[in-house]
């Protein structure tokens, strides 16, 4: 194996649980009931996840009584069929993921709040009002014919809105799937367009960097290419008219949640699709990830309540965007009765430090960003715990990529040495984390403190060996409820076998090179495959080449995505130019423009590199992974056979750029 794991050796933590941590904290009170119930001791969290892993249905049988999940039908076996994939969950459970959220009702604090760019935006949406909206937007949706397994999908900013409709979505039965507006109207088709859907939520604008950005036109064309709509709900935030003249029927968002409606949730079988979210589409169209009610509900109330130690009296803001599966992660707040922020804007207008700034508004418990937004606050030589009141905050949240050991620690140095900082890993592919933080376990610089409970997480080698305290792929061994139910348009799941269990048979690959420390902690080194992750936000490569190579002066482009030692993460673009083209600043605007306009501003690149050419596999493939590896100080040696390259010469040429 090429890549070097980080030295090891025995760092000392940075922030150690206290007693009264781990008295009050929610997986404590969880442990202790496990005991009674099942006859086990358990003295430490490492005992927990080996009884998690070892009874996968006692453990997730008991995470469904103790938080008293209801169902239309009896409650039998956890996991009736072990297999991967296609393990068989709650057989004959019918249940709905609304239920659990409605039954936290409560008059004295919020359900949703938002914020906005602008002062003044602030708004508190109540448990009532939100139950209000949900089953009146669930009765328009099924006067318009909309009914269990049809698609409502949104194309909305982060917004209390997006929120309801997915809820209102869920409610009936129907499948609910969304991306943000960043995304150009032909990166939105690619994704929603797949679904066929009946109904489109959307807005006719969103606001970044102290911009609006009116998306009418935008709109119009997602509704011409989406011939199956028979309903756009339309939200006006900015008085924009849209001129929306496609075909169906258009309802204005007040409208289409006015009045009174009995919210009564369907019940569904477990397994029935709640959600389809995308894979970045690193090539072709990007995969529609289908995931179930059940297996969602249960694997969010682990995770969010266990794992994160939220609860009633939380207040949850997590940066995000209904583009990324940290959103869905984020509604899950409401399946325990906190408070959820959603914030439409830049996390760093107008000013560096303007998350920290939400938070101490809104008294967020648990804050959660990426590696790239900690060290910007780092290197405007801000201190959050000085100029804000962090009093509130429980923890520190962070995903999207690799958090070095240095951001770690300046966390702990300037948002608060007893707040722990959870950095968590995951995919779309469960809508989850992996492996992160838990409130009884300490956190170590550099690492993520410990296997998810239910999780049966390793390290391979190449062989399929397990390894300790070396690099080896993250692997799943045993199924986890909120795997994929299937994906989308994926007959004989061929795709779905082909993107997880074509290296381990019956063994679940995610893509990324960890080490498993011998004290139980987990190092991510970055991905093994050439999804880019930037800013906490996964995209694909192909939304990239589609703007730039239909451009008449490139010939064709290879972006990569690379994680630096100091927890940057560098972007460069490499484009061959078509006969007598230039590379000069006009073009090199003109690229930017076209990927801001037709995929998003995030897409845009670092650096814009001529090359002499693009290396392929001998089946046309660009190689991608290599190239982002080679950037990252691999020997181009171990990790490439020149032989199956189409211009093996071209590989010199790259390694000539890193130094």
């Amino acid at each position: 194996m090429d890549v070097t794991p980080t030295e090891q050796g025995s760092p000392a933590p940075q922030w150690v649980p206290t007693a009264a941590d781990v008295a009050d904290a929610r997986i404590t009170d969880f442990t202790r009931w496990v005991e009674r119930r099942h006859a086990v001791t358990l003295p430490d969290y490492g005992a927990l996840w080996e009884w998690s892993v070892d009874d996968l249905d006692g453990f997730w049988r008991a995470v469904w009584d103790y938080f008293d999940v209801q169902s239309q039908t009896p409650v039998g076996a956890a996991l009736a069929e072990e297999k991967m994939p296609g393990a068989v969950w709650f057989p004959g459970t019918r249940l709905n993921y609304v239920d659990q959220v409605l039954r936290h009702e409560r008059p004295d604090r919020p359900a949703l709040v938002y914020s906005a760019e602008q002062a003044g935006s602030d708004v508190e949406v109540s448990w009532a009002e939100l139950r209000r909206q949900v089953g009146a937007l669930a009765a328009t949706l099924r006067g318009h014919g909309v009914g269990p397994g049809d698609r409502v999908v949104g194309y909305l900013p982060n917004v209390p809105e997006a929120v309801i409709a997915f809820l209102a979505t869920a409610s009936i039965g129907a499948v609910w799937s969304a991306c943000g507006q960043d995304y150009s109207a032909n990166a939105a088709l690619d994704r929603l367009g797949q679904l066929a859907p009946v109904v489109l939520v959307t807005a006719d604008g969103y606001s970044f960097g102290g911009k609006v950005h009116h998306r009418g036109e935008a709109v119009e064309q997602l509704r011409e290419g989406l011939p199956s709509l028979n309903l756009t709900v339309q939200l006006s935030r900015f008085g924009a008219d849209s001129g929306l003249g496609a075909s169906g029927a258009v309802m204005s968002w007040a409208d289409a949640t006015a009045g009174d409606a009995p919210l009564e949730p369907v019940s569904v079988d477990f397994d029935h699709p709640l959600w389809v979210v995308f894979s970045s589409g690193t090539t072709g169209l990007p995969k529609g990830i289908v995931h179930g009610h059940g297996g969602v509900l249960l694997e969010h109330l682990k995770s969010i309540a266990l794992q994160n130690d939220v609860g009633r009296e939380s207040t949850l803001f997590w940066y995000t965007s209904p583009s990324w599966m940290m959103w869905n992660f984020q509604v899950a707040g409401l399946l325990v009765g906190a408070t959820v922020v959603c914030y439409d804007g830049s996390p760093s207008y107008p000013a560096t430090d303007s998350l920290f700034a939400l938070a101490a508004r809104h008294r967020a418990t648990l804050l959660g960003t990426s590696p790239g937004y900690v060290l910007a606050v780092a290197k405007a030589g801000l201190v959050p715990r000085r100029d804000h009141d962090l009093a509130a905050l429980r923890a520190v949240g962070i995903t999207g990529s690799t958090l070095p050991a240095s951001s770690s620690l300046w966390l702990s140095e300037n948002v608060g040495a007893a707040v722990p900082v959870y950095s968590i890993s995951g995919g779309t592919d469960v809508v989850s984390a992996f492996v992160g933080g838990v409130p009884t376990v300490p956190v170590w610089p550099g690492e993520l403190s410990a296997r998810y409970l239910g999780v049966a997480l390793d390290a391979f080698d190449e062989t399929g060996r397990p390894v300790r305290d070396q690099v080896g792929e993250l692997v799943v061994t045993r199924p986890m409820p909120s795997m994929p139910v299937r994906f989308w348009n994926d007959p004989g799941d061929a795709r779905y076998r082909d993107s997880y269990f074509d290296t381990f048979p019956g063994v679940w690959r995610h893509g990324d090179w960890i080490t498993v420390t011998d004290r139980g902690s987990v190092v991510v080194h970055g991905r093994s495959d050439s999804t880019l992750n930037r800013n906490g936000i996964r995209m694909g490569s192909a939304d990239i080449y589609q703007a730039v190579e239909a451009l008449p002066e490139i010939a064709e482009a290879l972006v990569i995505g690379a994680e630096q030692p100091d927890g940057g993460y560098w972007m460069p673009l490499f484009v061959v130019l078509a006969e007598g083209a230039v590379l000069d600043d006009a073009l090199r605007e003109r690229i930017r423009s076209a990927i801001r306009e037709q995929a998003s501003p995030r897409h845009v690149p670092d650096q814009i590199v001529e090359a002499p050419g693009i290396p392929h596999t001998r089946t046309g493939k660009k190689l991608e992974v290599p190239i982002k590896r080679i950037f990252q100080g691999a020997d181009a040696n171990r990790i490439l056979d020149r032989t199956a390259i189409d211009a093996p010469e071209l590989i010199d040429w790259y390694l000539a750029q890193r130094h």
